[in-house]
């Protein structure tokens, strides 16, 4: 899923939308450290009462916030696991009954519970329900389009949330004036912030993707591995973050570690350039990847020295170990470079590194920064030198 399926997906969970029909929601208690289930309820959302609806509605949505490959992965299944959770969810949204659907959504929780601990309760909310989406938009003149034809697809959310302790309080009742302490002792059920939660199947340009999950961690660029592999039994993910570290290191070891900063600008640069000419590609729905050859393309155009494909293959094999890996172009390149010095630290855009060098003056190394504008520092403009 692109920044685009999952953003026309989320802007319909609200009340009484014809787009998006949630028909039932199963929420179930489960008791810290033992992994027990204290309590399960289900019914349909629209029985819920409207308060309640607005709540979980926000909540769904925060399932379905986050940059990509940062707190939204999309996943893709391994293949033949064992009690796949895979076709758990997929009998699921196939499921006649109310009761077969809820003993799939409580194998789920099972598999949950099995691989984690936590010192709070925690509850888990099922919700599976309908997507629909106009195939084009209502043309005035013809009156077609829009809800004559859409796009319809079934789908499971899902949301583990923590439970809090209500604080002790002291009140003030109006009726016998006088001051209390609250005497409240029922759990909170944390809706702003869920711990975990994902959507199945993934859509892709509003075709429905059985073979893919859309993840949400509750942590920027913290995915739980235990929860991706042996609950959603799903292949391992590389964070944006770990991906751009492990990008650098190759280029470190195919260009060595000194590099002249122009040639570091017009990597960043190519690179740049493929990502906007995607964004600008309205029918490009994947996200650009660069695989080994593609890396050896953009070193050899950006001037680096020495280039050849078993140079690049190699380093791919000894940092990644996997000759194939393709690195997410949207990932590479960082909004700011950070220059740090004793004197001073500058954040500079990474295409603009050509301006900056590196110089030996009268003994001395400097940072030259090349601008085409009067420097001015707390109002004061600086008097130009000549070296």
């Amino acid at each position: 899923m692109n920044k685009k399926d999952i953003a026309n997906i989320r802007k319909q969970f609200k009340l009484d939308n014809h787009l998006l029909k949630i028909s039932e929601i199963f929420n179930v208690y489960v008791k810290k450290e033992s992994g027990e289930i204290y309590h399960q309820a289900s019914q349909p959302f629209q029985l819920l009462e409207q308060e309640h609806q607005e709540m979980f509605l926000a909540n769904f949505k925060k399932v379905l916030t986050g940059h990509l490959d940062a707190k939204l992965f999309e996943l893709k299944f391994q293949r033949d696991a064992e009690d796949s959770t895979q076709m758990i969810l997929y009998d699921g949204l196939q499921a006649d009954t109310t009761e077969d659907w809820k003993e799939y959504m409580l194998n789920i929780v099972e598999k949950m519970f099995a691989h984690a601990v936590y010192d709070f309760d925690t509850v888990v909310t099922f919700i599976r329900g309908e997507y629909k989406k106009a195939t084009k938009k209502r043309d005035s003149e013809s009156e077609q389009g829009g809800d004559d034809e859409v796009y319809s697809h079934e789908f499971i959310l899902c949301s583990l949330n923590k439970t809090d302790q209500p604080k002790k309080a002291l009140l003030f009742d109006y009726i016998e004036k006088e001051f209390k302490s609250s005497s409240e002792v029922d759990p909170i059920i944390n809706l702003a912030s869920p711990l975990t939660g994902f959507l199945f199947p993934a859509f892709n340009d509003y075709s429905a993707d059985v073979n893919h999950i859309l993840y949400y961690g509750g942590k920027t660029n913290q995915p739980d591995e235990t929860f991706i592999v042996d609950v959603l039994n799903c292949e391992e993910v590389m964070t944006a973050i770990e991906d751009k570290d492990t990008f650098q290191l190759v280029l470190q070891t195919v260009m060595g570690e000194e590099v002249d900063s122009r040639v570091i600008s017009n990597v960043y640069e190519e690179i740049d350039k493929i990502v906007q000419e995607n964004e600008e590609n309205e029918e490009e729905d994947e996200a650009p990847r660069l695989d080994s050859r593609d890396i050896e393309r953009i070193l050899t155009v950006s001037g680096v020295e020495d280039v050849d494909t078993a140079k690049v293959e190699g380093a791919f094999k000894t940092i990644i170990d996997d000759e194939k890996h393709e690195f997410k172009a949207s990932s590479l390149v960082p909004k700011a470079v950070k220059i740090s010095t004793k004197v001073a630290e500058i954040a500079i855009n990474p295409k603009d590194l050509k301006y900056v060098k590196y110089i030996t003056y009268e003994g001395k190394r400097c940072l030259l920064v090349e601008v085409d504008e009067e420097v001015v520092v707390e109002g004061f403009r600086l008097e130009t030198n000549t070296l």
